[in-house]
């Protein structure tokens, strides 16, 4: 999934975020709405990290993202499903 994914579909992500960075409040979650840059400062700020190990845990985050945490069905799914 790539960053104008997960941004367009922050508010169905932040529970993802959340559990990848507890330290996080909603409120934080609110501000960051969906920018980069604006969750590594935040992650730099509540966890005392360098910006630099913010950035590659947003990074880290972003690779392990997939389709799945939006729930969408890819055609395969819908194929096999009709199958049934």
């Amino acid at each position: 999934m790539n960053w104008d994914t997960i941004e367009g579909n922050w508010k169905q992500l932040t529970g993802r975020a959340k559990q990848q960075w507890g330290k996080l409040t909603d409120d934080d979650l609110t501000v960051v709405a969906g920018h980069r840059d604006q969750l590594a400062g935040k992650i730099q700020e509540r966890y005392g990290i360098a910006k630099d190990e913010a950035e590659e845990q947003v990074k880290a985050w972003e690779s392990s993202a997939d389709d799945s945490w939006l729930n969408i069905s890819t055609d395969a799914e819908h194929a096999q499903n009709r199958k049934l």
